[in-house]
């Protein structure tokens, strides 16, 4: 799966009463209000609210939040524009993931999930109160609108993610069913479950795959109030909104508005904090962790931070090549690359220690691979003999590691040893090929915060004799050069969750690598990576699953697609203190939405602002 998910043995319904079967389904169905990977879901049907919130909060008050770059859309389900942040916070999904287990969701805005157990279809049956903000019902022609728009016109991820459904028909107002072309796809039931509701009455007569500035009709807990186009937006809480007292969201989303203000700049957007402009941030450069939170309002109580422990796979963070460049595609010159990265002594002079180099594109420990193939996936590996670096069977996979002191001359003599077994050599200080060409290529960065990591890297890079430029885009060119796969090398996150699934299909194929959008962001094409993809997608087990997710995790490290880079297990967070939070942090999310602002606190905090702030 896509999220923060753990595969078992198969997809379980916490079972009620078996009912009959749409004709074209064989044998019974079960009824259910929830669907998990694990086999039963922790709670039961008459859960009343998620263990993590306060069913009590207040609702009321404002929190302000940063946002960077710019936008031009409200349409985030499409390659063009640049969406505004915030904009699912319009529209309802028919299951809610919960943040404190594993791969289970519960109904929302599906009020039952039937399910046969031959597993070749799953039914939802909305909830008879779903209404849209104009006070029209959800409907089951709205559920497949939404499939039909999302995986048409819709980024190319909805494509690979769905590959699976055969067919989508809503058999009644309220009823909607899809149906599998296999039943060993055992995720798929839940990731239908993720896909967010768009209203079809709203759409029609509006070009779908076009960016748009009108304000989206939603049914979700919060409308757009006000903008400014590439500036700002609020969003308003829905007083009548219909789900607000269902237990998916009692206690969830307490503040009356949230205003996003954007900056072009994270340096300027954390200035902006400190003087009360923002009210609540997350901290993803260690060094401003390290040094910029000494200010008077932190000092005199007004400010707060914390470090969140949370259970989140990591993924992989990466200085990514372009395999699609010609100048990428030997794998030495690949390695060459990861030899010269000085984790280390970044670690040390940049970050203050506080990460951990990243090792495996599945940074679960259970799913990892490690060592030396064993067992299950060995099996599996053999399969591949002759077709997959031959070195993964009697070696294990290992990062270089160096002293920290910033001379790195064995990563930079081993590097060079490659790049002359690849056939590129010095020439008057300059790395050439036999035709006399530059090795020359550039980092593309969507901000200036990365480039005290890439300059470092780029000097290494040029002891070799490359020729490395460094160019920094705003976000909204970086995106648009991302989606085309205009770039050398760049930084990005394959993101991974507890049940690798589907979404491997975007990360890793072939057709993904030639579709403008996807996340094959390296352009890998490997038919062995394709097998071991579609391996993943159909596991039967739990078992198996690991087994398989390590073999794909080992064949990637062994070509040396990506130089990884780094991770941490918490969440840095800075706030106002005008908040009141729940005790407790569910494992895998920060869930904000279960805040709210203490009014008793909020004047002395307003009133810390002003003396915060800059004369004018």
């Amino acid at each position: 799966m896509l999220r923060r998910d753990l595969l078992a043995s198969g997809l379980a319904l916490a079972a009620t009463a078996p009912l009959p079967a749409p004709a074209a389904a064989q044998g019974g169905a079960t009824r259910s209000h929830a669907l998990s990977l694990l086999g039963a879901p922790a709670l039961p049907a008459d859960f009343p609210h998620w263990p993590w919130v306060n069913p009590d909060a207040p609702k009321g008050g404002e929190i302000v939040l940063t946002a960077l770059g710019s936008f031009d859309s409200f349409n985030p389900y499409v390659l063009r524009g640049t969406a505004a942040v915030g904009v699912a916070n319009l529209y309802d999904t028919l299951l809610k993931q919960s943040s404190d287990e594993a791969s289970t969701e519960y109904c929302h805005l599906a009020a039952a999930i039937e399910m046969p157990q031959d597993r070749m279809w799953v039914a939802f049956e909305l909830h008879p109160q779903a209404r849209w903000h104009d006070g029209k019902p959800v409907t089951a022609e709205d559920v497949v609108w939404t499939f039909g728009a999302l995986r048409q016109h819709g980024r190319p991820f909805y494509r690979a993610y769905w590959a699976d459904v055969s067919e989508v028909v809503a058999e009644g107002p309220r009823r909607v069913v899809f149906r599998f072309r296999t039943n060993e796809n055992r995720e798929l039931a839940l990731i239908l479950g993720q896909m967010p509701v768009l209203p079809k009455h709203f759409w029609e007569g509006r070009d779908f795959a076009r960016p748009m500035l009108d304000i989206p009709l939603g049914s979700g807990p919060y409308r757009i109030e006000r903008f400014e186009p590439g500036r700002s937006i609020v969003y308003r809480r829905v007083e009548e909104y219909w789900a607000r007292d269902l237990p998916t969201m009692k206690g969830t989303n307490n503040f009356d508005t949230m205003r996003y203000e954007y900056f072009r700049d994270a340096t300027v957007a954390l200035e902006a904090f400190k003087a009360g402009q923002i009210e609540f941030r997350t901290e993803n450069i260690a060094k401003e962790w390290a040094t910029a939170y000494d200010f008077p309002a932190l000092r005199r109580g007004l400010v707060k931070r914390d470090e969140i422990r949370h259970e989140l796979p990591t993924g992989m963070q990466a200085f990514i090549v372009n395999l699609r460049r010609p100048l990428f595609q030997d794998a030495r010159v690949r390695r060459a690359l990861i030899e010269v990265f000085d984790f280390e002594w970044m670690n040390a002079n940049l970050f203050y220690g506080s990460y951990t180099r990243t090792q495996s594109y599945f940074s679960n420990p259970e799913l990892a691979s490690s060592g030396l193939p064993q067992g299950r996936e060995r099996e599996i590996l053999e399969g591949y003999r002759g077709r997959v670096p031959e070195p993964l069977f009697t070696e294990p996979y290992k990062l270089p590691v160096t002293d920290g002191s910033g001379n790195n001359r064995e990563g930079l003599r081993r590097g060079l040893d490659l790049l002359r077994q690849a056939g590129w050599s010095v020439r008057d200080r300059k790395l050439v090929n036999p035709r006399g060409e530059n090795f020359s290529f550039e980092i593309l960065l969507n901000g200036p915060s990365f480039e005290r990591v890439a300059l470092p890297y780029v000097q290494n890079l040029q002891r070799l004799g490359m020729e490395v430029r460094v160019r920094t885009v705003d976000p909204a060119q970086y995106q648009v050069r991302t989606d085309a796969f205009d770039y050398d090398m760049t930084v990005d996150v394959i993101g991974q969750s507890l049940s690798p699934g589907n979404e491997q299909r975007d990360y890793w194929t072939c057709a993904k690598a030639q579709e403008n959008g996807s996340q094959n962001i390296a352009g890998i094409c490997d038919p062995v990576v394709e097998e071991l993809v579609e391996l993943i997608v159909n596991a039967p087990d739990r078992e198996e699953l690991v087994a398989r997710t390590r073999a794909l995790d080992r064949v990637l490290l062994w070509h040396n697609y990506m130089v990884p880079h780094w991770h941490s297990r918490t969440f840095r967070i800075a706030w106002w203190d005008k908040f009141g939070r729940p005790p407790r942090n569910p494992r895998y999310a920060l869930a904000l939405d279960s805040w709210w602002v203490e009014r008793a606190r909020e004047g002395v905090v307003e009133e810390g602002k002003r003396g915060a702030r800059p004369a004018q």
